[in-house]
């Protein structure tokens, strides 16, 4: 844009001074006929080098006055025809950005895409992975699930009690309150007579209590009158109550043996202090108080 402007200019002047020079010209021509025709007539001759160096020296006058103007916006530059954001492109070597910038992102679009289908596949293999891996979790829950029915079935029909079967003491002593549901009998701790739904056998405090005969544990609990208890199912609706414990060795759900250690003799509770230490022994059949003095070998 700058060259163009000093470019306009300089044709500008060029055109300025061959109008000048015409114009001078032509009226020098006009003042040459002129004095001649004068000088015919009158005798006069003009001078014609005078009149052609008086008509130079005005041509250089006049280009002088004009050509200083072009020459300082040319090389001194005009603020007006300034432009600080211009820069003239060398005839040499010249890169299109545009061109550069598109090979830059078409790689990276080609790496990008690398990258995306690559972690794609990663993923798809992960997610495979996992899918497998739940797959076989979830194949063996089920054969967890098939197995604990499976087990709890086989326990159930192995827990088979009747009537007339026997069961073991749990403990070796004597019996300090008996069984009895249709009169009351003296607890002498209560120093009170009462209905008892079991019978209480004397016994060593840390000594073992061992089940009186197969079954499941249904419950692991504590009583405030008969301290830590044990519930075993013995089948057919039949359960055996093992109170006055401590070191209970078994969990619900545990499927035992007769004859297996449950826990130990504990300290009695308040309630069967003046008895000293005993096992609360409980037979019931569908929650109904049995004698188990009638099945104890």
């Amino acid at each position: 844009m700058r060259r163009n402007r000093s470019t306009m200019k300089k044709e500008r002047i060029i055109m300025l001074v061959s109008s000048v020079f015409v114009l001078t010209a032509l009226t020098m021509t006009g003042f040459y006929v002129k004095e001649k025709n004068e000088a015919e007539k009158d005798g006069y001759v003009v001078d014609m080098s005078a009149l052609e160096k008086t008509t130079e020296d005005k041509t250089k006058e006049l280009a002088e006055s004009v050509q200083p103007a072009g020459t300082d916006d040319t090389a001194k530059g005009n603020d007006l025809d300034y432009d600080p954001n211009f820069q003239e492109a060398s005839s040499g070597n010249v890169t299109n950005a545009w061109e550069g910038d598109g090979e830059a992102d078409a790689s990276d679009a080609e790496t990008a895409n690398k990258d995306i289908a690559k972690e794609g596949a990663q993923e798809e293999t992960e997610t495979e992975s996992e899918d497998g891996e739940a797959e076989q979790a979830d194949t063996e829950s089920v054969s967890e699930d098939e197995a604990a029915p499976t087990a709890s079935m086989d326990a159930a029909k192995a827990l088979s009690f009747h009537e007339r079967d026997n069961l073991g003491w749990p403990v070796a002593g004597n019996v300090l309150i008996n069984y009895s549901m249709d009169k009351t009998v003296y607890f002498p701790t209560l120093q009170q007579y009462k209905y008892s739904p079991a019978i209480i056998i004397a016994a060593t405090e840390g000594e073992n209590i061992t089940a009186s005969a197969d079954g499941k544990v249904i419950s692991v609990f504590e009583d405030a009158e008969i301290g830590q208890a044990v519930c075993v199912d013995i089948g057919n609706g039949y359960e055996l109550t093992y109170g006055q414990l401590r070191d209970i060795m078994v969990l619900k759900g545990d499927v035992i043996s007769a004859g297996d250690v449950i826990g130990k003799v504990a300290a009695p509770t308040k309630y069967y202090s003046v008895e000293g230490p005993n096992v609360y022994f409980r037979l019931t059949k569908d929650g109904v108080p049995v004698n188990p003095l009638s099945n104890l070998e």
